[in-house]
């Protein structure tokens, strides 16, 4: 028995401290995924409390044909896809622009590299790819964030976004494609 099944057990039992153990499994990588998708600390933080919600109150309807972890990564997904429409309905979408808030951001999210000119160069190169990842499409950013970031599987990825597999290969092409375009663009 995997020690995801074992988890599982235990929170179908409704043992006390099962759930806790499962936020403090998956939080971080979620967080990662939500900040990818939304670009936005404080939002991917708010929607990483409502993939929890949901997945607490729909427990019982997890039918175990995929793991938890793709389970928990699908209805992140589907959170985010959510989230962005609903910003872009009051238009927050997509309108920070590259500079040095972001610079900034990421040199606080990276902590102490070893010197002074590495820290600098290191979050300006994070911050060009992430720039770079928020200028995709919903869609595009999230397969970039499955795979590339997060290193899921195409199974994996395929179970999360229930698209055919050569679909998946296709779009992610695409999207890494689109990504190296922006890259440029942003080194010019």
């Amino acid at each position: 028995m995997t020690p995801e099944h074992v988890l599982l057990v235990r929170l179908r039992r409704g043992e006390p401290d099962a759930f806790e153990t499962l936020v403090r499994t998956y939080q971080d990588r979620l967080y990662d995924f939500c900040v990818r998708m939304l670009s936005d600390r404080e939002e991917a933080y708010d929607v990483v409390q409502d993939v929890f919600v949901s997945a607490h109150q729909h427990l019982a309807r997890f039918r175990e044909d995929a793991k938890l972890s793709t389970w928990l990564y699908r209805i992140a997904k589907n959170h985010c896809i959510n989230r962005l429409k609903y910003l872009n309905r009051r238009g927050r979408g997509r309108s920070e622009e590259y500079g040095e808030r972001n610079e900034e951001a990421l040199a606080e999210a990276l902590g102490s590299p070893p010197g002074p000119d590495a820290a600098l160069e290191s979050a300006r190169e994070q911050a060009r790819v992430q720039w770079a990842i928020s200028r995709l499409e919903p869609d595009a950013r999230m397969l970039v964030a499955l795979r590339d970031i997060e290193g899921l599987a195409y199974e994996e990825i395929v179970d999360i976004t229930e698209l055919p597999l050569g679909t998946v290969k296709s779009r992610l092409h695409r999207a890494r494609e689109k990504l190296a375009e922006w890259l440029e663009r942003v080194e010019e």
